[in-house]
């Protein structure tokens, strides 16, 4: 069992650090992503996500 949720946190963790990357942020404050817990990486993202979201519905609006 643990090692399942190992390997699920490990995915997340990975998951969130290409789509971070895909946002153009690869290191914060001198601290690359793959440094980062997994914590960090959440809160970044749920910063970073609402703000691509509005981007990308303006695009969509402008087209």
């Amino acid at each position: 069992m643990n090692n399942i949720k190992r390997t699920s946190a490990h995915q997340k963790r990975q998951y969130l650090i290409n789509k971070l990357i895909s946002f153009g942020i690869y290191k914060k404050n001198d601290k690359h992503l793959y440094e980062w817990t997994l914590c960090e990486l959440e809160a970044e993202y749920q910063n970073i996500e609402p703000k691509e979201l509005e981007i990308s519905s303006i695009l969509q609006l402008k087209l």
